[in-house]
């Protein structure tokens, strides 16, 4: 499996947004997009950022979904020729099965601070899905799904003591959590509200068809 060794801050600055790459960091003032680096795209021309062109503002707005969910380009196609057979809008469609990804969904319960950190913790076998052990952080998750933690006493307070370090989190609609045991349950299908990152899908499917 093909990982990005440089620093996650460097794609924040590239796209102008917090894309919450390093968790609770981001919330920080540690994060580079608070400090003066914020409109420097990295790199020693950072600060020749000029007026885009409309191939530029399309390429843009498809880097931010993929580094957003941490995907490489080819498992970004996939997912979005996946879509294209699919009924229904396709930009939208794209943006539900992104979130539908396993990695995504254990960030979203809180299981884990960041989407690196919960592609960790399924690759090392943490994670069961409707009672078996699940290691593909792209395991494409369905309603009715239960997803529940390793039983060994490691897991579960790994688990725990991340829910711990943020007492009020809410999980989304689609999503049903219960604390104690800790375990979750898939009870819907995301919306396109429930994408928290601010993008066009629209130009993101223009720039794929071309």
């Amino acid at each position: 499996m093909g990982r990005y060794l440089e620093s996650s801050c460097k794609h924040c600055r590239r796209e102008g947004i917090k894309l919450m790459l390093k968790g609770g960091r981001c919330e920080t003032a540690k994060c580079p997009v608070e400090k003066k680096q914020k409109n420097l795209a990295p790199g020693m021309h950072g600060w020749r950022r000029g007026r885009m062109s409309e191939y530029g503002v399309r390429l843009r707005e498809k880097q931010k979904v993929k580094r957003y969910y941490g995907i490489f380009e080819s498992q970004f196609m996939r997912y979005f020729h996946q879509a294209e057979r699919l009924k229904g809008n396709t930009g939208q469609t794209l943006l539900q099965l992104l979130e539908r990804r396993l990695d995504n969904v254990i960030y979203k319960l809180n299981f884990a601070p960041s989407r690196k950190a919960a592609r960790q913790l399924i690759t090392h076998g943490h994670i069961h899905v409707k009672g078996h052990k699940v290691d593909l952080p792209d395991y494409s998750v369905d309603v009715g799904d239960k997803i529940t933690v390793k039983g060994s006493e490691k897991s579960v307070k790994e688990i725990k003591q991340q829910l711990a370090l943020n007492p009020n989190f809410t999980t989304q609609g689609w999503l049903q959590l219960d604390r104690d045991k800790p375990e979750a349950t898939v009870v819907a299908v995301p919306t396109r509200d429930d994408v928290q990152i601010p993008v066009e899908e629209q130009l993101v499917v223009e720039f794929c068809s071309r």
